[in-house]
């Protein structure tokens, strides 16, 4: 018996994500929300969110707002309100007494021991571990008098179901594999494998496309569609996401949760979702993709069998391009608040315009924040080690040339200024390095800075003559 691909001609495409707000929204399901948003919004379909809050014990606020907080981020927008799985457990319930009035499950009267003795048996016997169904064909008046009881259902035990998957293709399960699961815990609480069938049944929920992690759990709940006469989803899991070594990803891979990538890496979201579509899938040799690109784009014909790999680095080299072709004020915006004080508005317009020669170079936001500090700071400046070493020898002399040849410099301009630096170098028969490393040193406190002649204009004649000057009259 197949289960269903198809959705219906003229059918609107319904997917959903249903995180479990135990943790942040960790990468692997970021990737999946953003599949789900891809495939509904390519079909002109809707794309739901559902919190499967229903493990109370492990379901808190904080996990919910750092899911809610980092799809936002990520420009993962649903559609409607996000529905919480545990608000709808009288409609769980409702069902399972409906498959129990229609011989599509039973009561199961077995004991924690009974049950415990079955298990230890079947280990014994190195059989698997599964319910016996033992009361599968018993009658509820043979338990003795108000004695708790589990709901479970009734499965087939003939035969095999086979599900035409849209990424892992035709996969074939015997039902003789699969046990009678519970529905109704003993406290006429429902489990998460009822839950979850009829939240996307009521939903409308045409797609389900999760990680393949849950693949053996669409053969359980497919006999719950039947028994009920509900219109089964199309089927699509998707592998799950590996370090680059190939091992299952971890911390030591950069598994975070999404707000790691946002507060303490600096990478911008348009980077890391342009990363997590190229992971598992692809569209020719392209891999810059903008949003609506990948909405056009999308198919999960393109999603691929094999676990990707996930490489931090090539997120950060991505990331880098991302930086480079942001809006300058935007990226100054952003980069402010990753400095250790409030800028003034005149802090906030340098900073804006020393985008152009902070952001070449680098990797993340944090990057830029570092490299832009020399911009605020107060005089005279503390050295560094290596900048200390850069203001030895014959350093001093070529500062005081610097300093006499652009305080006759005729405008603030890079190209004056460089003239005006070049000349000092001619003039000490040094190359221009040898004048611009201590003048960098004198200038920012370090051996790197962006381009000398792009710091000399950003600090303006002022400063910059002022902790040249400083350099200069230090004492021996």
């Amino acid at each position: 018996m197949s289960a269903t691909t198809e959705t219906g001609a003229g059918k609107a495409v319904v997917t959903r994500f249903a995180p479990s707000p135990t943790g942040y929204l960790h990468i692997g399901g970021a990737r999946t929300a953003l599949f789900n948003l891809l495939f509904a919004r390519h079909h002109g379909g809707k794309f739901l969110l559902r919190i499967e809050d229903t493990d109370r014990a492990r379901s808190t606020e904080s996990a919910i707002a750092a899911i809610l907080d980092g799809m936002r981020w990520l420009g993962l927008d649903w559609d409607g309100d996000e529905v919480y799985q545990f608000s709808r457990a009288a409609r769980h319930a409702e069902v399972a007494q409906e498959m129990l009035a229609n011989g599509h499950a039973y009561k199961c009267f077995a004991t924690a021991e009974e049950l415990e003795a079955m298990r230890a048996e079947q280990r014994a016997n190195k059989q698997p571990l599964r319910y016996d169904g033992r009361w599968r064909d018993r009658d509820a008046s043979e338990a003795p008098e108000s004695a708790p009881f589990v709901v479970r259902l009734k499965a087939p035990r003939q035969g095999s179901v086979t599900i035409q998957d849209q990424v892992q293709g035709a996969v074939t399960v015997n039902n003789s594999e699969l046990d009678d699961m519970v529905l109704l815990r003993s406290d006429g609480t429902p489990t998460y494998m009822l839950a979850v069938v009829v939240d996307d049944h009521d939903m409308g929920v045409t797609h389900v496309i999760r990680g393949d992690d849950h693949l053996n759990n669409a053969f359980r709940q497919l006999p719950i569609y039947r028994a009920m006469g509900w219109e089964e989803p199309t089927y699509a899991h998707i592998p799950l996401i590996h370090g680059a070594d190939g091992a299952k990803l971890s911390k030591r891979h950069g598994a975070l949760g999404v707000d790691a990538y946002r507060d303490e890496l600096g990478l911008l979201p348009e980077a890391v979702s342009n990363y997590l579509l190229r992971l598992g899938w692809g569209h020719g040799d392209d891999e810059i993709i903008s949003r609506e690109q990948a909405v056009e784009w999308f198919d999960l014909a393109g999603v691929g069998k094999s676990p990707s790999r996930f490489d931090l680095k090539k997120l950060e080299n991505l990331n880098g391009h991302y930086i480079r072709s942001t809006d300058d004020s935007r990226l100054a915006e952003l980069v402010a608040k990753r400095l250790p004080f409030q800028l003034s508005e005149a802090q906030s317009t340098l900073l804006e315009a020393a985008m152009p020669s902070l952001k070449p170079r680098a990797a993340n936001l944090n990057e830029i924040a570092d490299g832009a500090m020399f911009l605020f700071r107060t005089r005279p400046l503390d050295m560094d080690e290596g900048a200390r070493a850069l203001l030895e020898g014959d350093a001093l002399a070529l500062l005081a040339a610097v300093h006499t040849a652009l305080d006759a410099a005729g405008s603030w301009d890079t190209e004056a200024l460089e003239a005006a630096v070049r000349t000092v170098a001619d003039d000490a028969g040094v190359k221009l390095g040898a004048v611009a490393q201590p003048l960098r040193a004198a200038l920012v406190g370090r051996r790197t800075s962006p381009g000398i002649f792009d710091v000399l204009a950003l600090l303006g004649r002022e400063e910059s003559l002022a902790r040249i000057a400083d350099q200069m009259t230090k004492p021996a």
